[in-house]
């Protein structure tokens, strides 16, 4: 069995051949749904937005430019937006931790660093929870960054920012994070 490149695959789509889209769904769609998954609650939420942004991805094929981003951060830049838009659209307000007193801007990175760098079991859990007590702009933030492994220039392009501001927001929503698990650990 021979693997077709994404030059051949993007030729394909722009055809709108069922096989290329086929193909793309088994080389991308798993971690695209993971990526959803992880943003939006509920599975049939997730397979709905997950659905959603193959139909983007489908229709919209000849706006990608792989000058800009590889294809799956591309499809990654979709999978975000639509995720935000959903969870925007339905679900119902959320109060999430906010930091009125500036605690979490007092915290070192270094103090951070020591509860994200060795996660065990157990801190793990800390942060499966506390996420969810994280706006999910900022929950989307961490899990591209901790689960999918992305570079700070990935994200920018998936949030449509630069990767300085990333790196700053990303540092902020750490400490943000990290002030929530000492709150679950009490």
């Amino acid at each position: 069995m021979t693997t077709i490149t994404d030059i051949d695959l993007l030729e394909g789509l722009r055809k709108q051949s069922p096989k290329a889209q086929q193909q793309m769904l088994e080389r991308y769609g798993r971690d695209i749904f993971t990526q959803v998954a992880r943003l939006v609650p509920g599975v049939e939420n997730a397979e709905e937005v997950y659905q959603d942004v193959f139909v983007k991805v489908f229709n919209h094929i000849n706006m990608y430019d792989a000058e800009k981003s590889a294809l799956k951060t591309w499809i990654s830049r979709i999978a975000y937006n639509e995720a935000i838009s959903f969870l925007r659209r339905k679900s119902p307000p959320v109060v999430y931790y906010e930091d009125r007193n500036g605690e979490a801007a007092k915290l070192s990175d270094a103090e951070v660093d020591e509860t994200f760098g060795r996660p065990n079991a157990e801190t793990v859990q800390l942060i499966r929870a506390a996420l969810k007590h994280l706006p999910p702009d900022e929950r989307a933030l961490i899990t591209m960054f901790y689960y999918e492994e992305m570079s700070l220039k990935e994200i920018a392009y998936v949030t449509e920012s630069i990767p300085t501001t990333v790196a700053s927001k990303l540092s902020r929503t750490r400490k943000k994070l990290y002030k929530i698990i000492k709150i679950l650990q009490s």
